[in-house]
């Protein structure tokens, strides 16, 4: 069967701590992305770098009310045993969050877009987006046109990163042309391809979109 979502509360709960095989520990804090505006309420998550102003980015099938919306990171602090604090902590997004409503989700699904049959799909396989420059994003479906020089080393998708040094985000980037915004993020560990899940209420609302990178283990595998 297709991979299941993960406690995804526990990823996005500040604090929360988790242990890797190799002995190296990461707490998580929640980074504030700004707001997202969705003039369409159809939501695209991809690589901005390579993939936005080609035209093709489709969105996912399920759309929200076209309106703002919060974005924030699950970022993971690491620390190795018996090293030395440092002023430049290692800092990596576990997840990106576009929260739709503050309410508990109770069940969660993946997100697919159209053509995309979750029947298709083998024991703990899933659909996600490829990540060829170690950056994924929210946005619109409408925005692409807004940010047309994505792949060049200029623009405001990369101030946004030159300016804070390549800080892993979030990081709120507006097309001054059109009034457009996405938000970036560093993804994880870098390339790879990752899934987004749709959160739901008991009663099939949905409360966000996440996109996990990986770098949390399951929560179930945490020592207690």
């Amino acid at each position: 069967m297709p991979m299941t979502a993960r406690d995804y509360t526990w990823l996005f709960t500040p604090g929360s701590t988790f242990t890797y095989e190799s002995g190296d520990t990461g707490v998580i804090h929640i980074a504030d992305g700004g707001e997202l505006w969705l003039p369409t309420g159809r939501v695209v998550a991809c690589d901005p770098f390579v993939y936005l102003g080609q035209g093709d980015n489709e969105p996912f099938t399920v759309a929200v009310e076209p309106g703002r919306y919060r974005v924030e990171a699950a970022v993971a602090t690491l620390t190795r045993p018996g090293a030395t604090p440092s002023g430049d902590p290692h800092r990596r997004v576990a997840a990106a969050r576009l929260v739709v409503r503050d309410a508990p989700t109770a069940t969660w699904e993946l997100a697919v877009r159209s053509g995309q049959d979750l029947a298709e799909l083998g024991d703990d396989e899933f659909y996600g987006y490829g990540v060829d420059a170690g950056t994924g994003a929210f946005c619109d479906a409408a925005a692409d046109a807004s940010f047309p020089d994505c792949e060049g080393d200029e623009g405001p998708l990369w101030d946004a990163f030159e300016n804070s040094t390549w800080a892993p985000g979030p990081h709120l980037v507006t097309a001054p042309d059109t009034g457009h915004n996405l938000v970036a993020f560093s993804s994880g560990w870098g390339d790879g391809v990752y899934p987004t899940w749709i959160g739901r209420t008991a009663t099939g609302e949905v409360t966000c979109f996440v996109t996990d990178f990986f770098v949390a283990p399951d929560p179930a595998a945490v020592p207690v």
